[in-house]
Parts: structure tokens; C-alpha cells; sequence
């Protein structure tokens, strides 16, 4: 076909590339398609669009891949062409190129497996964090067979081009000045149209989410992600003015006992109680890693993975309703240090000028509490050290020598080797950071310090690997056998709890920090933000609350139990007030929902929005007119929550 272009022979090589590149990117469009046979649309005109929309991100995407190689083909000398220089680099480069693209292709299945999505910002997140991430490819993949396979693809795909006299042509024709010039504008007018015109977010075009993720190329929608991994609400959303916005969220915080002491742009306030003493318990605070509601017989669950969290459903203060904010961990982390709604990009955990926020730690501290922070891995890993260190609480992780930065405050200290029996890609086991987590509590209790202690569970994540001999489902063989584990270190860390003289002083908070799964086929998958959250031997009266609530409510219900009179910038409130409003506020990186009821919007970037009914039955969202007022909290709601923190008003 090039060959009616005039003199492009010293380009084979390059057009066998691209087109081994578009049929392979074609290919695995087509396996992702089988995949998710039963929720993707088969519509004649949906899968059309879907394939030929992915041939269009795939053709930009060779074509931004392409341009070192072709600007190497277009600068050479003719002199030079066909010498043993030029054929060992581009046999060297084409084999590392096509290598590279083979392990990408071969990585995109194992993300859709675990996301069910095209690359997107975790996996920039894992990019930066190179030493979990391959150790847990290592744990969970037979990497020697993935790399040898890998290998051979690449063997094969060189020996195709040989025998097709792609590197015998490109060695032996060199080009007119003419072929050069022509070419290289081309290239570089096409990659000018891509960037300037083109954005990742023009492949969302189907109400079905999984055409759309299968529309996009991988490669394509990682690096539009690592442009784009942070977001100021008001350049990507649909805003309202400041005022509105704000007397909105003020009107729908306010209670009776509670006080705005800053006027304007602000949700500060003081918050009272009535009763004259103040409980003063520690707290144990346990962030559960992807414990969806789901797993749990109380929701309906028949593989009886949780027993003991089932029990405890029985006897603590229990909320059935409650959504987590987002889809990673620190999101979750996010949520319950700071109770604020998700602002779109990355989470506040990981950005810059994160630190001396009005966290929950500062309630804490406040009262004289030592406020402590436990993870079993490195804490380095997501910023999470920084953003703990750096808002108030001492470190205990297994860092491999990080350390944190001069303008932290706090204490880090290491989990000792004797101190650990089993350890993962990810961190020590769930038993094991509970019980470095008690002899913390054990020293602050022989101190006469007060504690608050939050720990971060690792166990229920790939490579799903834990202690042998400790539940009926054998390490590494699955999500329910983790999540079976977790239930089990839980229960290990009560009965070993209940023998230490501050138990009966203790409260336990036990939460997920989001679902093990968000992906679906609509915008938002709701059901997948369904979380169990457990305060437990609180003096009062177990119960059940059914109220449609938010992760960021958590610690104002807790506060209000314990009749604690404090200073809030929090967006949560106490659940169990007369007063609230069930709602609930959701999202991923790009998309910020509001829930009511069984109303569901949805804010996009792109200044798109959209209004739903969700049918609960089958977790399906079916469009509905816009309510202009729920359109405008919705907006309320996110733009305060991302203009104080852009604005520095929450340090």
C-alpha cells in the first residue's frame, strides 16, 4: 500500500509496526468485548462505534509512539543508511518497542481483570510505586511464563517482519529530501490534531460504561491520566456562584446545636452538646481494605466469609446503609480524616499542601489523645506516611527506610522483624499489625495517655496471601479467601483485646475503606459503594441505623455519642440527629455524585451532568429530568469542598 506514496521503502519496518500495532490493539478490543459479553451492548451500531472509535485513540496512539522513531528514519544521512549502526538500532528499538507494547497489551488484561477498565490513574498511581507493584505482580502472576510468553510474541512478531523484507527494504532505500519533509509534516500535523483536539473523555460516548472503557486505548488513557490526575472543580464542572453554593452547604449542615463562627465561605462551626460530661474512651479505628458490603450474610452473602463481622452486626451500633466516598484507599483514608466530599483528581491524601488540615485528629488531640497510625507496609507507598505525619499522627509502618519530611512534627517507628510472621507485595498480615497495634495501646495505657489509634488492614488484597492453617480457604486462591482471613484477624484482635485492662474503656470503629469492585456498566456503579461500618462497646443501646449515610458521617456520629463539644470544618454530620437528611456523596476521579433517596446525579468533567433513577433491584440507573434544586446541591456540595482546599481554608 505505501508503495503508492512514492519512495517510502525505508519506512517498512515503521508501517509494519503500525499496522501489526492497530490489528493487535484490535484484537485485544475484540477479547475485552467477549469478556464482558452480558453487560456490554451488542447493539450492530454500538459495537461498530466502539470498534472504530478504539481504531481512532489506536491510530493517535501509534502515531505519538512513532514519532521518535520517525523523526531517527527522516534526520539520518542516506550515507549512513544500511550500516551496521543503523541496522542495530533499528532492530534494537523495534524488538524493545514491540516488547514493551506486547508486556502493556498483556498488563491491560490483568488491569480489566481487577478494575474493569482501560488504564487509567492507578495506574500512574503504581507507576510511582515501583517496588509494591512488582513485588505483588511477582505474588500473584507466574512472572518467569509472562515474560518467556512475552519473548516469544516479540520473536515472532521480528520474524514476520523478516521474512517480509521490512528490514531488508528499510536498509537498502534511502529517502528524497522530499519523502522526508512530506512525512515528517504529516506526523507532526497529525500529532498536533491529537493534542489539541482529541481528549480521552471524547471515547465516553455510550450510556454503557463498558463500551466506552473498550472505545479507549490503554496506552492512550494512561497518559491522558498523568496529565490529568488533578482537577480544580471550577475549570472541569459545572459551577454556581460562591455565595449559593456556600448558603446552600451551611443551610444543610446546620443544626440546632451548632454554631457558624466565620461568616462567608466557610462551613466552620461550633458544635455543642447538651449534657454536661463528655465520655473520654479511647478509640481503636480499623480501616478495612476492600470490604464490600456484599461479603457479608447480613446482606445477603451465602458463602459464610464473615462470621464474625455477621456477630458483630448483632452487637454494635450498625449501619446498614452507608456508602463509601470513592474507589481506592485513600479516598477512604480522605473520607474519615477529614469528612469531606471526593474533589475530583487525586485524593487530597496525595496532593501537595496536604498537611495541618482540621482533621479528626485534631478533636483528638485537642483532649490530649495520642493519635497513632499503623500500616503494615511502607507508608510511603500513596503518600499515606506524609499525610499522617504531617496532620498529627505518629507512624508505625514497615518502611524500608523513607523517611518523612523536616516540616512533620511526629514520630515514626518502624514494625520490627520480631514483630512480624507473615509479610506480602503489600505489608505484614492483618494479625500482625493488630497486634502491634495492642502493645501501642498497651504502653499509652500504662502512661495514662488517652489513645486514639488507627490501623490500615493490608491482608484482603492480590496477591490475596496470608498465614496458612488459619481459615478453610487456602492463601492465594482468592478474594472470599482474604476477606475470610480479615474476618478472622478481627476476631483475633478482639478476644486478644478483651483480656487488656482498656478494653472496657475502648470504642472499636470498624469500616471499609471502599468496595473490592466499583466497575459496572452504567456511570456509577451504586451498588459497588455499598460499605458495613461497625461502632463497637459504646454504653449505649446496640443498634441498627438503615438511614442513607456517607463515610464522611462517620466520626460526626461517634462525637455526637460521646457528647463531645468540638470545632468543625467537616462536611459530615451525626446520623443519629433528628435532623440529618439522608444522602450520600460518591464518585471516582473524574465523576462526583450525589445520592437521595433513589435519586442519583452525577457531575462530569466537561461541564456534563446527568440525573438518575436507581433501581436497586438490579443496580441500574435509568435517566430522568434534571431537578434544578438537586442539581444545584449536587454542585454545592463539591465546589465548597474543592474551593476551600484549593483556597487553603482547611489547614
Amino acid at each position: 500500500m505505501y508503495r503508492s506514496f512514492g519512495n517510502l521503502k525505508r519506512f517498512s519496518v515503521l508501517f509494519h509496526f503500525v499496522i501489526w500495532f492497530l490489528a493487535t490493539a484490535t484484537l485485544l478490543r475484540l477479547a475485552l468485548l467477549a469478556w464482558q459479553y452480558d453487560d456490554v451492548s451488542w447493539n450492530a451500531i454500538a459495537v461498530l462505534r466502539t470498534l472504530f472509535t478504539g481504531i481512532f485513540y489506536d491510530l493517535g496512539t501509534v502515531v505519538f509512539i512513532s514519532v521518535a522513531g520517525i523523526l531517527y528514519y527522516v534526520l539520518l544521512p542516506n550515507r549512513w543508511v544500511g550500516s551496521l549502526v543503523d541496522k542495530i538500532l533499528i532492530w534494537f528499538f523495534t524488538a524493545l518497542t514491540i516488547f514493551v507494547l506486547v508486556f502493556a497489551f498483556f498488563a491491560e488484561l490483568t488491569f480489566w481483570d481487577e478494575f474493569r477498565t482501560r488504564f487509567n490513574f492507578i495506574a500512574v498511581d503504581y507507576l510511582i510505586y515501583t517496588h509494591e507493584v512488582v513485588s505483588n505482580i511477582q505474588e500473584s502472576y507466574p512472572l518467569p511464563l509472562l515474560i518467556g510468553g512475552v519473548l516469544l510474541v516479540t520473536v515472532v512478531v521480528l520474524y514476520v517482519f523478516y521474512r517480509r523484507r521490512a528490514f531488508a527494504e528499510a536498509f537498502s532505500n534511502p529517502l528524497s529530501l522530499r519523502s522526508r519533509g512530506l512525512f515528517l509534516a504529516v506526523t507532526l500535523v497529525v500529532s498536533a490534531l491529537y493534542v489539541a483536539l482529541v481528549s480521552n473523555a471524547d471515547a465516553e460516548w455510550s450510556p454503557n460504561r463498558y463500551n466506552s472503557e473498550i472505545s479507549k486505548s490503554g496506552i492512550y488513557s494512561f497518559f491522558a491520566a498523568f496529565r490529568n490526575n488533578q482537577m480544580k472543580y471550577s475549570e472541569f464542572y459545572t459551577t454556581i456562584d460562591n455565595e449559593k453554593a456556600f448558603a446552600i452547604v451551611r443551610q444543610k449542615l446546620g443544626r440546632a446545636n451548632s454554631r457558624y463562627s466565620r461568616e462567608g465561605f466557610s462551613v466552620h462551626r461550633t458544635i455543642t452538646d447538651g449534657l454536661p460530661s463528655e465520655e473520654k474512651k479511647n478509640v481503636v479505628f480499623v480501616l478495612v481494605e476492600s470490604l464490600s458490603a456484599s461479603f457479608l450474610k447480613e446482606f445477603g452473602n451465602q458463602q459464610n466469609i464473615t462470621p464474625f463481622l455477621d456477630s458483630l452486626a448483632q452487637k454494635s451500633v450498625f449501619f446498614e446503609n452507608m456508602y463509601a466516598t470513592g474507589t481506592r484507599t485513600v479516598r477512604g483514608m480522605e473520607a474519615v480524616t477529614l469528612c469531606i466530599p471526593p474533589t475530583p483528581g487525586q485524593s487530597i491524601v496525595k496532593r501537595p499542601d496536604n498537611h495541618n488540615l482540621y482533621t479528626v485528629s485534631n478533636v483528638f488531640r485537642k483532649r490530649q489523645y495520642q493519635c497513632n497510625f499503623f500500616y503494615g507496609g511502607d507508608g510511603y507507598f500513596d503518600n499515606m506516611n506524609s499525610y499522617f505525619g504531617g496532620n498529627g499522627f505518629n507512624i508505625y509502618d514497615r518502611g524500608r527506610g523513607s523517611v518523612l519530611s523536616d516540616d512533620i512534627n511526629t514520630t515514626r517507628r518502624n514494625v520490627d522483624d520480631n514483630e512480624v510472621t507473615f509479610e506480602n507485595a503489600w505489608g505484614i498480615c492483618d494479625e500482625d499489625i493488630f497486634n502491634k497495634m495492642i502493645k501501642v495501646a498497651d504502653a499509652h495505657y500504662q502512661n495514662h495517655e488517652p489513645f486514639f489509634n488507627f490501623v490500615m488492614t493490608t491482608s484482603n488484597h492480590r496477591p490475596f496471601t496470608y498465614p496458612d492453617g488459619k481459615v478453610s480457604i487456602p492463601p492465594g486462591m482468592s478474594r472470599e479467601g482474604a476477606v475470610q482471613y480479615t474476618d478472622f484477624a478481627l476476631r483475633e484482635m478482639f478476644k486478644k483485646a478483651q483480656g487488656k485492662p482498656w478494653f472496657k474503656n475502648t470504642v472499636f470503629v470498624v469500616v471499609a475503606d471502599h468496595c473490592a469492585s466499583s466497575a459496572g456498566k452504567d456511570e456509577i456503579d451504586v451498588a459497588n459503594y455499598h460499605i458495613p461500618a461497625f461502632i463497637v462497646n459504646m454504653p449505649v443501646a446496640n443498634r441498627k441505623i438503615d438511614k442513607l449515610c456517607s463515610q464522611i458521617d462517620l466520626w460526626p456520629t461517634l462525637f455526637g455519642l460521646f457528647h463531645w463539644n468540638y470545632e468543625s470544618d467537616f462536611f459530615g454530620a451525626d446520623v443519629l440527629d433528628p435532623a440529618f437528611e439522608p444522602r450520600a456523596l460518591l464518585g471516582t476521579y473524574r465523576k462526583l455524585v450525589l445520592m437521595k433517596g433513589r435519586e442519583v446525579m452525577i457531575l462530569s468533567d466537561q461541564k456534563k451532568q446527568s440525573f438518575y433513577q436507581w433501581n436497586k433491584a438490579d443496580n441500574s440507573l435509568k435517566s430522568k429530568p434534571i431537578q434544578p434544586d438537586f442539581f444545584e446541591e449536587t454542585i454545592a456540595w463539591y465546589q465548597t469542598a474543592d474551593y476551600l482546599f484549593t483556597n487553603k481554608l482547611l489547614q
